[in-house]
């Protein structure tokens, strides 16, 4: 039997952000066992059951009630139709949602598409932004496989999920006009958005997330030299300087994006730092 007080987490059971989202949770330090087709598993160390269901279905089912908060994609919400607050973007599941069609179309015009169908798995979104654009089409939906469509000439375009483009190309497909990016998010309602408990669960989240970004750098300097590596090297707020026993020398900390670092470590290096070392941080708190 669950308390009263205990969360209800709807998390993915398939798909490309299944993985991502049970590795964040882990790496927050949430414990559960995950059965085979388990439609649900209880937290041994914190009062939460995470839910497993359809990333489509989760929206719905946090504005319904059903779940308190959940893991899934920003298209996936405005798919849905429901008005959800966003408690943290988590950085992970990035897409475009593109009109594709003919990639043998030299003049990529929107209005190649006036008076035909277009497939989608998004028909609420293709709607939307055709009715913007003021075409008129008529929209075929699907749960997969839209490219399928052009290539027996049902449709003339398509509406979809692109990540890397490769599928379009493989179906002589070519983006005529993008209509959105979107990531994974932690959602839930306006009413549960101040709620202790959850808000305790973004920060763990959060901290997770910002690690993943930033590494530790640490190196030595002259002391005359340190204003032009602080330059270079700011940190989050600011670095941590100790002094050395060599006279004149010092030792700095500091948080640099991961990103930056062999950059970073090229310029610290001509100004004359030594002894420079990256670490990596697994969690954080800022």
């Amino acid at each position: 039997m669950t308390s009263p007080n205990t969360l209800r987490f709807a998390v993915p059971n398939k798909g490309r952000l299944k993985e991502p989202a049970l590795s964040l949770l882990r790496k927050a330090g949430y414990k559960f066992r995950l059965r085979e087709r388990a439609l649900y598993a209880t937290c041994s160390n914190a009062d939460i059951i995470f839910i497993f269901v359809r990333t489509a279905d989760i929206p719905q089912l946090i504005a319904g009630g059903a779940a308190d908060m959940g893991i899934t994609g920003e298209d996936l919400i405005e798919e849905s139709g429901v008005k959800l607050h966003c408690l943290l973007p988590l950085d992970f599941g990035k897409c475009r949602l593109c009109i594709a069609g003919d990639a043998s179309v030299k003049k990529k015009d929107l209005f190649y598409f006036k008076n035909s169908l277009i497939a989608t798995s998004f028909p609420a979104i293709t709607k939307k932004f055709f009715q913007q654009q003021k075409i008129k089409v008529s929209v075929l939906e699907m749960n997969g496989s839209v490219e399928l469509m052009t290539a027996l000439g049902r449709a003339k375009g398509i509406v979809d999920v692109v990540e890397t483009g490769d599928s379009l190309k493989a179906h002589n497909l070519e983006i005529f006009s993008e209509i959105g990016e979107y990531q994974s998010v932690l959602a839930c309602t306006k009413k549960m958005a101040r709620d202790p408990r959850l808000l305790r669960i973004r920060r763990r989240l959060e901290g997770i997330i910002i690690a993943a970004k930033y590494s530790i750098l640490e190196y030595n300097i002259m002391e005359k030299d340190l204003p032009q590596a602080a330059r270079i090297t700011p940190g989050f707020e600011s670095p941590t300087v100790s002094r050395l026993e060599e006279k004149d020398w010092l030792a700095v900390k500091v948080m640099a994006l991961k990103k930056e670092i062999p950059v970073i470590m090229d310029k610290l290096e001509h100004t004359g730092a030594t002894a420079i070392i990256e670490t990596e941080i697994k969690n954080c708190r800022l």
